[in-house]
């Protein structure tokens, strides 16, 4: 990027200012650890290691807003048995959202994802599980157990982790077995019947083998009554279960290979649409609107089955080292849904939807050979190849609610998705205290899609079968400038691409497809340890564009529905920091806030408003967007969807150690979110009010640490908020999980 575009970038008053914030840290900092650093305490902060980069490395010399989350706030986070959107909120800048349910999480990073919720979705932040890319967002959802860290790094990161990553990745790491005998298990239980039980062994076995097995299974009481009678009874309950086992296999260090094979079997519900329980003309809940009530005339079900399996394998020679990561995916998801919400009892709805999805066939396989060069100079490097292959069928199903549920007619979807790539980076120290890293990456990625059905008249206006084809290159240069030992400053500018998206024709809407996004990325920041390491402080001030912005419209007057759509650009800037704190001996603080501006540039863009109520006349909202000349509403200057411009997170944790080593602690999180858009138009209905949701827990640690048991409250100000919506013929919302406690009990052997 010139000179000139950057000096554009950053030419904004939201960037300028924070800008300004950041550099008065900057200055102020290495002075305030010096005078006010106390004499050494015991207390310290561990050192934090990621492999964000694709190498182990101290978070402080990444130049990168990247955010961890370990270890007990892990198991905090965890333990009231929410799936994998109990991250959300919890690192700068990070939202998840799904109308799916226990699967299909939506992921966005400083405003930026897809609402889209269509099998072959594709998403600007990429989950990486285990080194291995979890592309199909119902891989996505796959359960948090046993894990030594997940990583957030925001931004695009293209050069090493290829295409879909413009936004950042979330990076799940799962603990290795090791040559020890050990273990823990840590069994919760609370209200509505709620069962968290989660397990690890690591076995060493004979000789230069050793193993890991690790389980986890989640459980869930139906806690909805249906206030109609219908062949949905209760709901919202859930069986979900996984297990990870691996085998190490280490002769000698010159060589190893990690073998992991994983599982997960889900049976439950869908996420739950509660028909018309928005307010008109508010985003208030309508009056004597009650959490454990519904009233459906549908079928509400959900089953998954998930398998996979990987081998990475390491070979040392030196300063060389050189890896290969062999992977192969499968999911199988089915649901069914009452998606109006609702019995139409009164006759109050245009038309009743149910309908189902499921996934066939599906195969993910991908390859990776990586070489790294470490020697003791200045230069460092890493360079590869990588190999994506993806098929899957989609079968979309419609059932008549009227008639007991009977199939009504269906499509089915094809979809194949190929990709290559050839990347590298390099690290280069100019000076002891200066140093710059790049990257760069080559991708071609092809999808072909196609769309048949027998008993559905499809809208064939731009046909029912589309090929796309992409070739990008991306590249990402930074520099870390150390003002002390224990200060660094950093400066990056990456570019980073979402490939071609195509959607499939169904009876309400065409075919639709995009060009490839394009992302270019300017951030700043410091990263410090203050105090003889007793606190750990970064901030970042980015800006980046994304051209060529894909779209996914969703419902409103179209009906039930999604389309693709291109928006000229989008303009996102913002600042974060992250916090760690021992203000005292037995007193730890964290704290992490981000503000994301992610604005819709486009004067010419329009798209369709809500449904209509019975008559088929009156809006279903009201509509804050100017009316566009030719038909539906101009979103020029709007928030991109579900992207909170606020998010903040704090958590303390307080212990009384007693006699013989052992203590109490309580400990407690809290986190925010500002107002949301549900959708790209704005409306008084469908914007999503600000979310605040903290934890309490209490508990006793004995045994030198062997055995922990603890009361846990999540949600505790009981704060219900609807978090998505569906508009196209009902106020139809999904809401938070209420309040829910327990007692939870842990061993270590």
């Amino acid at each position: 990027m010139s000179r000139i575009a950057t000096q554009r970038i950053l030419a904004r008053p939201v960037l300028r200012e924070a800008a300004a914030a950041v550099s008065l840290a900057v200055l102020a900092w290495p002075a305030f650890a010096q005078e006010a650093a106390p004499k050494a305490e015991k207390s310290q902060l561990e050192t934090v290691t990621i492999t964000a980069e694709r190498r182990v490395e101290n978070i402080k010399d990444v130049p990168n807003a990247v955010s961890t989350i370990s270890g007990e706030k892990l198991d905090v986070l965890n333990s009231s048995g929410q799936d994998i959107r109990f991250l959300s909120g919890r690192v700068p800048s990070l939202n998840i959202e799904s109308s799916f349910g226990r699967a299909f999480p939506r992921f966005y990073i400083r405003g930026y994802g897809n609402t889209d919720f269509r099998l072959n979705a594709s998403q600007p932040v990429s989950l990486i599980y285990d080194d291995v890319v979890q592309e199909n967002p119902i891989l996505k959802g796959f359960p948090a157990f046993d894990l030594r860290a997940v990583e957030v790094a925001a931004g695009p990161q293209g050069s090493l982790y290829g295409r879909n990553t413009p936004a950042g990745v979330v990076k799940f790491e799962s603990v290795k077995p090791s040559q020890k005998l050990e273990g823990y298990v840590n069994v919760s239980y609370g209200r509505f019947g709620t069962i968290n039980a989660e397990g690890a062994a690591n076995l060493p076995l004979t000789g230069d083998w050793a193993a890991r097995i690790s389980a986890q299974v989640q459980h869930r009481g139906d806690w909805v009554d249906n206030t109609s009678a219908g062949p949905t009874g209760k709901t919202e309950g859930y069986d979900d279960r996984a297990v990870r086992a691996q085998v190490l296999f280490q002769p000698h260090r010159q060589f190893s290979a990690l073998f992991n094979v994983h599982n997960r079997e889900l049976e439950g519900s869908p996420r739950l649409f509660r028909g018309d329980i928005i307010k008109k003309g508010t985003n208030d809940l309508v009056d004597g609107f009650d959490p454990e009530k519904m009233s459906i005339n549908g079928r509400n079900e959900q089953k998954l089955h998930a398998t996979g399996a990987n081998a990475r394998l390491q070979w040392s020679f030196n300063d060389v080292v050189l890896h290969s990561i062999t992977a192969i995916e499968t999911v199988q998801p089915f649901s069914r849904g009452d998606v109006d919400g609702s019995t139409n009892a009164n006759l109050t709805i245009p038309y009743q939807s149910e309908t189902s999805d499921a996934l066939h066939g599906h195969r993910q396989v991908s390859q990776e050979f990586r070489a790294e060069y470490n020697p003791a100079g200045p230069l460092r490097y890493q360079a590869g190849l990588f190999f994506f292959d993806e098929k899957y069928e989609i079968e979309s199903v419609n059932y008549d609610t009227a008639d007991n549920g009977a199939y009504l007619n269906s499509a089915r979807s094809h979809q194949k998705n190929r990709a290559y790539a050839v990347f590298g980076s390099v690290n280069y120290d100019m000076t002891q205290d200066f140093k710059l890293r790049g990257g760069l990456r080559l991708t071609r990625d092809s999808k072909a899609l196609y769309t048949e059905s027998a008993d559905q008249a499809l809208d064939t206006t731009y046909g029912l079968a589309g090929n796309t084809k992409d070739t990008k290159w991306t590249w990402d240069l930074a520099g870390t400038y150390a003002l002390t030992k224990d200060t660094n400053v950093y400066a990056r500018v990456a570019t980073g691409f979402r490939a071609s998206a195509m959607l499939p024709a169904s009876a309400f809407a065409p075919m639709s497809r995009t060009n490839p996004e394009d992302t270019t990325s300017v951030e700043a920041g410091v990263k410090s340890d203050l105090w003889d390491r007793r606190a750990r402080v970064s901030a970042t001030v980015f800006r980046y564009e994304t051209k060529n912005l894909q779209l996914t419209e969703v419902g409103g007057a179209a009906g039930n529905s999604n389309s693709v759509k291109t928006a000229r650009k989008v303009i996102g800037e913002g600042v974060e920091f992250n916090l760690e704190l021992l203000p005292v001996d037995n007193l730890f603080l964290t704290m992490g806030g981000s503000y994301n501006k992610a604005t819709i540039r486009d004067k010419s863009l329009a798209v369709s408003g809500c449904g209509t109520e019975a008559d088929f006349v009156t809006p279903l909202c009201t509509v804050l967007n100017p009316a566009s000349a030719s038909g539906g509403y101009l979103i020029d200057g709007n928030q991109l969807p579900q992207a909170p411009k606020v998010v903040y997170n704090l958590t303390a944790r307080y212990s009384i150690p007693t006699a013989g080593g052992n203590e109490f602690y309580i400990y407690t999180d809290w986190a925010y979110r500002s107002k949301v858009n549900f959708f790209l138009y704005e409306s008084k209905e469908f914007t999503g009010k600000a979310l605040t949701e903290g934890g309490l827990r209490g508990g006793y640690i004995w045994a030198n640490g062997k055995y922990e048991a603890a009361l846990f409250v999540r949600n505790i100000t009981n704060q219900i908020r609807v978090t998505g919506a569906i508009d196209f013929n009902n106020r139809t919302g999904f809401i938070n999980d209420p309040r829910t406690y327990g007692v939870q009990f842990k061993a270590i052997f």
